[in-house]
């Protein structure tokens, strides 16, 4: 889809650039924005790009409800709309626990690259005329907000987005499995749950956060996850070789430690449960998506889209 470098649009897919925008609604539109661009050029087809307030104008459309500033800039007539019926109810969950402040290496925190792609997504769900709504947790549900179809919606989502990545707690610790069973018991109607989070958990809670998963899917929910990550840390345990002290997000605990003593252990033990958790998901219908903080949107976009299409 193009280098995040270039000029234009496609600068936008770029979660550094995205960090240096004013607030979390232009975020959106400009990653979308951007998004978009790159899908002109791709195979895909079937994707609508108009705003879910606007369509066409037809004969006997009353002229009052025509939006003049879009004929200005399109030459197009464009009639506003206040409510649409929509297609697909949407749950975008974000894990906003401590261990989702953690940056090392990485340009921005999971939790800031995190916001930005939920952002983008309600952004583009809503441009499909589709509902959604935000659940956003640590120990548990935190956040509950149900899903509608409106670009005004959509703007008070945003906001709580933006508050969510200012003014999160550095002292709550992860229970995505709780959390993820609260959200199968509470969401009735028949859903895309899109999950974004690190999955980082106690050693051996792994097999309840698949429990979860599998609970959501009983339901009959959709269930796609973006499991997010700084790479050089997290996944390959690229720190200094020499001694140091690391701490926990959320437990504040306190190891003395080796890195290179230690990293072809935890590589491989990262690797084993990275691999069981992608089985599961492959067994159970689950799309599981992995991101680094320095990824660009445009592949969790695509599979959201992916995932979407199949619906149909």
């Amino acid at each position: 889809m193009g280098s995040p470098n270039s000029t234009g649009p496609l600068t936008y897919l770029d979660p550094v650039t995205v960090s240096r925008l004013k607030n979390m609604e232009m975020r959106a539109r400009l990653v979308v924005e951007g998004f978009i661009t790159g899908l002109h050029k791709s195979p895909y087809h079937g994707f609508s790009v108009e705003f879910a307030e606007h369509r066409l104008y037809n004969p006997g459309d009353a002229l009052r409800h025509v939006d003049w500033k879009v004929y200005a800039k399109t030459d197009r007539y464009y009639v506003k709309q206040y409510e649409e019926e929509t297609n697909l109810h949407h749950y975008v969950v974000l894990d906003t626990s401590a261990s989702m402040q953690y940056r090392h290496a990485g340009k921005l925190s999971k939790l800031e690259y995190g916001t930005y792609l939920a952002a983008a997504l309600h952004f583009l769900m809503i441009l499909q005329r589709d509902a959604t709504g935000l659940l956003s947790f640590d120990s548990e549900i935190q956040t509950f907000l149900r899903p509608r179809s409106t670009m005004r919606y959509l703007r008070e989502i945003l906001s709580h987005l933006e508050r969510l990545e200012k003014n999160v707690s550095s002292e709550t610790y992860t229970g995505t499995a709780r959390a993820l069973h609260q959200v199968a018991e509470r969401v009735h109607r028949r859903s895309m749950i899109v999950i974004i989070s690190d999955l980082i958990e106690e050693t051996g809670s792994q097999e309840q956060v698949i429990r979860a998963l599998r609970h959501l899917r009983h339901r009959g929910h959709e269930v796609l996850i973006f499991r997010i990550l700084e790479k050089e840390t997290e996944t390959l345990f690229n720190l200094p070789d020499h001694p140091m002290i690391l701490r926990d997000m959320e437990s504040g605990t306190e190891l003395s430690l080796h890195p290179g003593q230690l990293r072809k252990a935890y590589t491989e033990r990262m690797s084993e449960l990275t691999e069981t958790l992608k089985r599961q998901c492959l067994k159970h219908s689950i799309d599981y998506v992995e991101l680094d903080t320095g990824a660009t949107y445009d592949k969790a976009l695509m599979a959201y889209l992916n995932r979407r299409k199949m619906l149909h």
